[in-house]
């Protein structure tokens, strides 16, 4: 079925509001492509951050390394009811420590924070850390989503090594997006239609957005995107990925499904989570960095919805490098964050490649 025809079906809109959606759409950055969903920048962008992935070649699942080897002041928002996480307490602003070396993001539930582990010897080799006199600590956070359920094999999951290959693959480059990393077994649209057992969520996998203001200001952010809900273009209002018809006809969408039935069955087992980091090159406190993380969330429910839920661990971080030394406008960097976090999720359905039963963006829209 072609983009359009899917769409239509999905939304119950013509052909010409599809159309007229996409000629209007706001412009996310200066020199855009003509693709509404082409990229726009990397985290990258922003001076002093790195970013590398370790991808699993055994079963789809991995690891994605953000690192700040000079440091950068954290911060962190957790929204979901079943979050998995590591040295969050430590980027509450009343606590000691400023700055964060890395953040990781990884697959395989919780056996997945063993690969901030492999992250901090990397940092440890390379002597960066919180100096406390007779060793230098690395801060590494760290974040999870579940996807023990893709690929068959759920005692292979990230490691202390993949985080510590991941590191080791670490770049200034373009970021690689999509079924990589922490998004290489990341699926949207988790609700259950049909009869038991029916499986109508999408392949996703993980994105990135920066934008780069004219006096040098950035904010990007990369997300990976393991969703309950479904994943909308703001913009148009269209569903990009998530919960299918059985039959092939269009998206169910979620929330009004919800709304007539008054009913929410997931899939099983029920493997959800988005989580991102937000970076930028302004000098934040730790409050302003919590700040920061805490407003992002309205980008990611912007694009999924629903967001948030019980069965969701969505966590957001956020690095400041400090490195631009302009004025800082907590509101203007709030609004970045909140559409870096939005491009970063559409980007992270568009550029995934689809797995058996799990089909991809670009398989209904190229098909």
């Amino acid at each position: 079925m072609n983009r359009r025809s899917f769409l239509q079906k999905s939304a119950g809109v013509t052909s010409a509001g599809i159309l007229a959606g996409f000629g209007n759409r706001t412009e996310f950055a200066t020199g855009q492509t003509a693709d509404p969903y082409g990229p726009s920048g990397s985290v990258t962008d922003v001076a002093g951050i790195k970013v590398g992935h370790f991808t699993d070649t055994r079963r789809p699942t991995g690891c994605t390394v953000i690192l700040a080897e000079d440091g950068a002041v954290g911060g962190v928002d957790v929204r979901g009811g079943a979050p998995g996480t590591r040295e969050t307490d430590l980027l509450d602003p009343v606590n000691m420590v400023q700055h964060v070396h890395a953040v990781v993001l990884s697959g395989g539930s919780a056996y997945g924070l063993d690969t901030a582990t492999g992250a901090m010897r990397y940092l440890e080799e390379k002597s960066i850390g919180f100096d406390v006199r007779i060793a230098r600590v690395p801060i590494v956070p760290a974040a999870i989503l579940f996807d023990l359920g893709i690929g068959g094999k759920p005692h292979i999951r990230p490691d202390a090594e993949a985080g510590y290959q991941a590191c080791e693959a670490a770049t200034h480059g373009p970021v690689a997006e999509g079924s990589v990393g922490a998004g290489a077994g990341a699926t949207v649209g988790k609700m259950s239609i049909g009869a038991p057992g029916t499986r109508t969520s999408m392949k996703s996998g993980i994105g990135n957005a920066c934008f780069t203001m004219p006096d040098g200001l950035r904010v990007g952010a990369i997300v990976a995107v393991n969703a309950v809900g479904d994943v909308y273009d703001p913009d148009t209002g269209s569903v990009l990925a998530g919960a299918r018809m059985p039959d092939g006809s269009g998206f169910v969408q979620i929330v009004r499904r919800i709304r007539e039935s008054g009913s929410l069955r997931l899939e099983t087992p029920p493997g959800n989570t988005t989580i991102g980091v937000i970076v930028t090159n302004v000098g934040l406190t730790k409050t302003q960095a919590n700040r920061i993380a805490q407003v992002g969330h309205d980008g990611l429910a912007r694009a999924i919805n629903p967001s948030h839920l019980q069965a969701d661990g969505d966590t957001l971080f956020a690095m400041a490098t400090g490195t631009w030394e302009g004025d800082v406008n907590l509101s203007l960097v709030s609004i970045l964050a909140a559409e870096a976090v939005t491009r970063a999720i559409i980007r992270a359905v568009v550029t995934a490649d689809g797995l058996p039963g799990y089909p991809s963006y670009s398989d209904l829209n190229n098909g």
